[in-house]
């Protein structure tokens, strides 16, 4: 038998190139070992079949933003640890009509940003980046981007119907200090409501509705600036393609 090697070496001696390019190569997703994906350097190959994609670019990977449908009840940050939701983003939850033409990748899924966090009761749109331009958009610019959301409620809700009521709701309530300029509520049924708003904080919804005698029973934020949470399962995300932002 062939002794066995290190797969990025017999990559760098098939692409003639430094062992540092063919192992970006491979952690790209552009090599297979007999028609099988590898995306280990450190996969040990003998007398295997290699194939090196032809349009294998050894550059830096493009940096990824993951859009996952968080569940009520999970945490979407914990103090300076890795956010509880993050433990969703894996393969086997990823959506199986994302139309962004990725292939989920382990390199995808390293040195992610929580963005625009969740109340731990919300459900909806959380986004993880590897971009540093989207993470500083979600966070130096916050207060810009605004936020859907579907909020089910309970209470004093013929009050809140009139159209006093919804002129009422309209202007809003101070939060920490500042009373919203950009505050957008209609009403999709006898329960639900539509809020769009810009710089959403944690709290500030159910704030908002306990101020006018509603009790949150749901909410769920379905988009970020100009991108949408779409119809990705609950549990599951998407990539965000190239054509969406924030």
């Amino acid at each position: 038998m062939t002794e066995s090697i290190r797969l990025a070496k017999r990559v760098a001696e098939l692409r003639a190139c430094s062992r540092s390019e063919a192992e970006r190569i491979i952690v790209g997703g552009w090599v297979r070992v007999d028609g099988v994906l590898i995306e280990e350097p450190q996969f040990r190959v003998s007398d295997q079949q290699i194939e090196i994609d032809p349009q294998a670019n050894p550059a830096q990977a493009e940096p990824v933003t993951l859009l996952l449908h968080k569940p009520a009840g999970i945490a979407a940050t914990s103090g300076k640890d890795q956010p509880a939701a993050a433990q969703l983003l894996e393969i086997a939850n990823f959506w199986s009509e994302d139309a962004s033409g990725m292939q989920p990748l382990k390199i995808h899924f390293c040195q992610l940003t929580a963005c625009a966090p969740l109340d731990v009761e919300a459900s909806g749109l959380l986004v993880f980046t590897q971009d540093w331009r989207i993470a500083r958009k979600l966070t130096e610019d916050a207060a810009t981007v605004e936020h859907e959301w579907v909020v089910e409620v309970a209470g004093d809700l013929a009050a809140c119907q009139t159209p006093e009521g919804v002129k009422r709701l309209n202007r809003g309530v101070p939060f920490n200090g500042r009373t919203p300029t950009s505050l957008k509520v209609s009403w999709q049924n006898e329960t639900r409501m539509r809020i769009a708003l810009k710089g959403a904080q944690i709290g500030q919804i159910a704030q908002l509705c306990e101020a006018f005698g509603l009790q949150v029973l749901t909410m769920k934020r379905i988009r970020l600036g100009g991108v949408s949470m779409g119809k990705v399962p609950v549990g599951e995300w998407r990539y965000m393609r190239t054509n969406e932002r924030f």
